[in-house]
């Protein structure tokens, strides 16, 4: 029966009762039993306003605190305080476990307006004028039948997601099943090695490699100052172009496009780039005192650097500032007559050139740049940020590959649920986690590698219940719809058979009960 020792010894002496005296039945005592205070509804709704208002703060020794106060048990006749493991067990029961807070989306800066507007203007829109020409896979993995590539521009699409991940050599499964008898094995401490790898990957092909050649553009190195060093952006272009280099073997009917997330190391532009970040307010002037009293302050110039044929650094060197245009002319920075010849006019200057009235107008808000959010006049470093020439300077990364035919989007900050390369990462190391334990690097490397080639095609576009593409596709979609990311999020565990949101979530949400919750939320 697997009720226990204390079980046994009970029957055994009412069974030894029984037969010394045969009138001595056992009587069933169903009925008698105390209930327990949770079947009072109005002490139950009372707790779970008290437990909203501890928020993430609840104990279960704050419940029993609670219930043992003398208003609450004189307003519910309570006569008897309870202990702590009835706490306990009153808060498993109306639902709360002691366990880690569930993870979701990050969100810090998600909802950030200046965020929300590359989403909906910028990604959102690119996306959406190139998804009539993927190819879309249903729940199983299993290629969608579609009229792709209709009319003059319409070449197939493949989207390659890039990121970078990290391994660790000490990055283990450690929960198994173990002998309570068991030896107790002492752990290495720390991560160990690191090994950091950046690649692409597609739902038609996968990890990106030749299907001719067999060439890959995946990198790998160990991270660290005495080790590898870091992935620059100098190692991101070069990477860029050898992916570039593999593409043809595709075909000629494909298009291509790279989506990078927004990190600085992907979106650094040009040294000498147009750009308003360290532009003084005037033109230069003498110092006034000091020990350089009388001598012309050093003009603002950008630093360049010469490389020969090959790439090679040749020398670098300070030059002007170039790049301005206003209203489709070119706009010199610098002054091309007069006394003032070859100097740089300032800010103000440039500003009222392009018929700005900046009397008044403070260089920038603070030291640090600190401007209010959603102003875009504040200041006269924040007026030029926003001008077309300087808000549309491209990046190196940009530069380098649609010179060679390949366009490149960046996604939104904080949007990494629209990267669906993080859970080929996540599939990988949950096989890595399985390999033999070793500090050694080579065996991190190998079983690196090993665990990322080993993900499977149908696995790339399909994992346990959700699809790695179609999901982002989702999160796309419902952005696209104007939900934010807490909505999003909803949507695309609700509809993860989906590749879009249906067109009536909205009576779903209704119907669901969801959509007042989040009209509230949004009210805070």
């Amino acid at each position: 029966m697997c009720r226990g020792n204390y079980c046994a010894r009970v029957l055994r002496r009412m069974a030894r009762l029984y037969i010394a005296d045969r009138s001595l039945l056992p009587e069933n005592p169903y009925g008698n039993w105390n209930e327990t205070l949770l079947m009072n509804e109005d002490l139950c709704q009372e707790l779970e306003l008290y437990l909203q208002e501890l928020g993430t703060n609840i104990t279960a020794a704050r419940v029993q605190e609670w219930l043992c106060r003398e208003e609450v048990m004189f307003r519910h006749g309570i006569t008897k305080k309870i202990s702590l493991s009835t706490a306990q067990r009153y808060l498993k029961r109306m639902g709360f476990r002691w366990t880690l807070a569930p993870k979701g989306q990050y969100v810090d800066g998600h909802e950030r307006a200046d965020v929300v507007w590359e989403r909906q203007n910028v990604f959102i829109p690119r996306i959406e004028s190139v998804r009539g020409r993927m190819q879309l896979y249903d729940k199983d993995g299993n290629e969608v039948e579609r009229n792709i590539g209709v009319g003059p521009e319409g070449k197939r699409v493949i989207l390659w997601y890039h990121d970078e991940s990290i391994f660790y050599a000490h990055d283990r499964r450690r929960r198994a099943w173990y002998h309570k008898d068991g030896p107790i094995k002492p752990y290495k401490k720390g991560e160990g090695y690191s090994l950091m790898v950046a690649d692409f990957v597609s739902a038609e092909f996968g990890w990106l490699r030749g299907p001719v050649s067999g060439r890959s553009a995946r990198r790998v190195f160990r991270p660290g100052k005495n080790r590898d060093g870091y992935f620059t952006n100098e190692d991101v272009v070069k990477q860029a172009e050898d992916a570039i280099n593999i593409l043809p073997e595709f075909g000629p009917d494909i298009e291509h496009i790279f989506i990078y997330d927004n990190a600085t190391t992907h979106k650094k532009r040009a040294e000498d780039a147009l750009s308003a970040r360290h532009m003084p307010k005037s033109k230069p002037v003498p110092y006034k005192s000091g020990p350089r009293a009388g001598e012309m302050r050093p003009n603002f110039l950008v630093e360049k650097t010469f490389r020969d044929d090959s790439g090679q650094v040749i020398k670098k060197g300070m030059v002007p500032m170039t790049g301005a245009f206003h209203h489709g002319s070119p706009q010199s920075l610098y002054f091309t007559e007069g006394p003032d010849k070859g100097l740089f006019k300032g800010m103000e200057t440039i500003l009222k050139e392009r018929g700005y009235d900046v009397s008044g107008k403070r260089a920038q808000c603070g030291n640090n740049f600190n401007c209010v959010p959603n102003v875009t006049d504040c200041c006269m470093r924040r007026i030029l940020f926003n001008e077309p020439d300087f808000a549309g300077v491209k990046s190196l990364l940009e530069t380098a590959c649609e010179s060679r035919g390949v366009q490149v989007l960046f996604l939104p900050k904080f949007h990494c649920e629209l990267n669906p390369i993080e859970q080929c990462w996540g599939y990988a190391k949950r096989l890595y986690r399985l390999c033999p334990e070793s500090s050694k690097e080579e065996d991190l490397e190998r079983n690196t590698i090993t665990s990322l080639d080993s993900i499977p095609i149908i696995c790339i576009r399909r994992c346990v219940d959700h699809l790695f593409f179609n999901r982002a596709l989702r999160y796309t979609d419902a952005y696209a719809k104007g939900l934010n990311g807490r909505e999003a999020a909803y949507a695309s565990r609700r509809y993860r058979g989906h590749r879009t949101i249906p067109t009536d979530y909205l009576k779903d949400f209704e119907q669901s009960g969801v959509l007042e919750k989040f009209k509230n939320l949004r009210r805070l």
